[in-house]
């Protein structure tokens, strides 16, 4: 289950790019919260905070409950981070973009899933595990979001495959993808093919016919 965060945010009132830089020169990030019955609102969010919350998370959907400090109150706003953006050559964060949510309304999200164990047609015969999806699209509400989907692949052998319908999510939780999406299969092993030696030799004698062709025209 994902952990519901706090963070503190500020309305921001200013727009264009001399504020943006403004806002940034201090310390903070612009953002912005939609979605929900409310309108849309322009915010400001400390920097380190911000940095620190996305290094420690698992996934990328992370539930914020954002305490929005407005003329000496506080308003309590729940939400996922929809989008983050990162500055082009440094990598650091320079906006982000909070959604709105609802404990009682259900919420989709693409959240990461990640192979457990060895399969066994991989530790017995020497197969490749490969994975099809790297995120599974899920449906549920936002206090049963999870941060990452384990699954277990021990039990695959080679030829053998996992589906959307087999993976065991969370308590509820359910898949909004197609049931028969190819999650995980086993491979049989590569082989690689060496060459032939009778044509490795017969390289260098095609090299020897064509000098001694020009050695004649001489």
């Amino acid at each position: 289950m994902s952990k519901q965060v706090k963070l503190s945010a500020r309305p921001r009132s200013e727009s264009g790019r001399n504020a943006v830089k403004a806002v940034r020169a201090r310390g903070a990030i612009p953002a912005v919260i939609y979605g929900g019955k409310d309108e849309a609102s322009n915010l400001e969010i400390n920097k380190k905070a911000i940095d620190q919350l996305l290094a420690r998370a698992v996934g990328e959907n992370i539930l914020v409950e954002l305490e929005i400090e407005d003329g000496g109150k506080t308003v309590n706003r729940l939400s996922l981070i929809q989008e983050v953006q990162h500055h082009p050559v440094r990598g650091d964060v320079i906006h982000v973009d909070f959604h709105a949510v609802s404990m009682t309304e259900e919420i989709e999200a693409e959240i990461v899933i990640e192979p457990i164990g060895e399969p066994a047609g991989v530790k017995t015969f020497g197969g490749l595990l490969q994975q099809s999806i790297r995120a599974l699209h899920i449906r549920c509400l936002p206090q049963h979001l999870p941060e990452l989907i384990q699954v277990d692949v021990s039990h695959l052998n080679v030829g053998e495959s996992l589906h959307v319908r087999d993976i065991k999510l969370p308590q509820g939780v359910t898949a909004a993808a197609d049931a028969e999406l190819t999650a995980f299969i086993v491979s049989e092993p590569t082989v690689a093919t060496e060459p032939v030696a009778g044509e490795a030799a017969a390289a260098p004698e095609v090299i020897k016919e064509k000098k001694a062709e020009a050695a004649d025209k001489k």
